[in-house]
């Protein structure tokens, strides 16, 4: 998952925050005729802005994390993407190296990512760790990634004979921290003090009690044995960790129970749809997207995620398609799906015609649509777009439990 974003600020007011009860009515931006009431509303901290880098993937998983500490009681804490992200940038690399320059290296990465890095190199708060150190406010790994790339792509031709040397990982651990700052060697040496304590990044870890062996990623393509974990094949998938298979049915009575058991969980899905317009904070799958209509483009990356959608069917419910198992897998297999960006599903709403919706939280910040930095994701886009979810354990009920083989 890899999605960036750059929009331009639309000026425009909030309209659609999450109402107080179920009987109170919202939408989802001025003049529209959706009429939303909430389901389910969980706890989340505040919206943040990935500006222009493809790591969704880190600031989706932390911030379902920051959720999960809430949930338990643990109060609410600011992550740091950019230290989850310095430290899988040195795991990509080492894996990039170890397949011979074969593999994908870039940006992006997945939700087990952060499960990698914190049992390898703990977790930091935001205040410790902001990964800023190229003289910018906000995030911007263009640079930074046409000099790690150039970086493994010399260095997996072996130029000095034949063989890599012991030191191409400091080399490279050096580009990494100049642009997102420095961390020692042993993550044990790197103390910092917060609300009053001295920690390092691993006893941190250990003090906020989040057991990522709790953790589980699912997904649901028949190219697979259900109720079996397999690798999905997607490029940002570099850590090559499973996820469980199960029937689509399944995977959206999960979602939608773990929302209402008190759970949130990250999502991942294809955002590079028609029936995708952030601007308009929905997602929908129309049964004839023809009449949605893109107006301009966004530049390399984007994948007219954040082009303005130009359709009736953002003002008003209109009649979307269930697509079938068949069906989401067959948008798989042609790669008309794809593993475009990672976000947290933190509510459930209906509109007037008693249709489910996916609150959203998204990582481009607070002022590109009216919903700050939120939108709605249709049970039918979810059920055709979602590439996979990491949920804890406990969401899943004692029988689905016993179907994947997880105490």
């Amino acid at each position: 998952m890899n999605k960036m974003i750059k929009l331009g600020l639309l000026g425009v007011a909030t309209v659609c925050s999450m109402a107080l009860s179920a009987q109170e009515t919202f939408s989802n931006k001025k003049g529209s005729e959706y009429k939303f009431t909430t389901v389910v509303d969980l706890d989340e901290t505040s919206v943040k802005n990935q500006n222009r880098t493809g790591t969704c993937w880190s600031f989706s998983s932390l911030s379902f994390f920051e959720s999960e500490l809430m949930r338990m009681g643990k109060g609410e804490h600011n992550l740091s993407e950019m230290y989850i992200v310095r430290n899988a940038y040195i795991g990509k690399a080492e894996n990039y190296l170890r397949m011979y320059g074969t593999f994908n290296f870039g940006q992006g990465g997945a939700f087990h990512d952060i499960p990698w890095v914190i049992e390898r190199y703990g977790i930091v708060p935001e205040e410790v760790y902001k990964g800023l150190e190229y003289g910018e406010d906000a995030h911007n790994h263009d640079e930074m990634e046409a000099i790690m790339t150039a970086a493994v792509k010399a260095l997996a031709k072996k130029p000095q004979g034949d063989r890599l040397t012991p030191n191409w990982k400091a080399a490279f651990e050096g580009i990494v921290d100049a642009y997102l700052g420095e961390i020692p060697t042993n993550v044990e040496e790197f103390t910092f003090t917060y609300e009053g304590k001295e920690y390092n990044p691993k006893t941190f870890a250990d003090q906020l009690g989040l057991n990522m062996d709790d953790y589980v990623s699912l997904t649901s393509y028949t190219h697979h044995p259900f109720y079996k974990p397999f690798v999905l094949e997607v490029q940002d998938n570099w850590a090559m960790r499973t996820g469980y298979n199960l029937p689509i049915d399944e995977l959206m009575s999960v979602m939608k129970d773990a929302l209402k058991n008190g759970y949130t969980f990250a999502w991942g899905a294809d955002v590079s749809e028609k029936g995708f317009s952030y601007r308009d904070a929905l997602a929908i799958n129309p049964e004839d997207p023809s009449t949605i209509k893109t107006k301009g483009t966004d530049e390399k990356f984007f994948n007219d995620a954040g082009a303005e959608k130009i359709s009736n069917a953002f003002l008003s419910p209109t009649k979307e398609k269930m697509v079938s198992q068949a069906e989401r897998q067959a948008a798989f297999d042609s790669q008309e799906t794809t593993d475009d960006h990672g976000m947290h599903i933190t509510g459930l709403i209906k509109d007037q015609n008693g249709t489910d919706y996916f609150v959203v939280k998204n990582s481009w910040g607070t002022d590109h649509n009216e919903c700050d930095g939120y939108f709605y994701a249709s049970e039918a886009y979810a059920r055709y777009k979602t590439m996979n979810i990491m949920v804890h354990k406990d969401a899943l009920s004692k029988d689905m439990k016993k179907k994947l083989g997880i105490k």
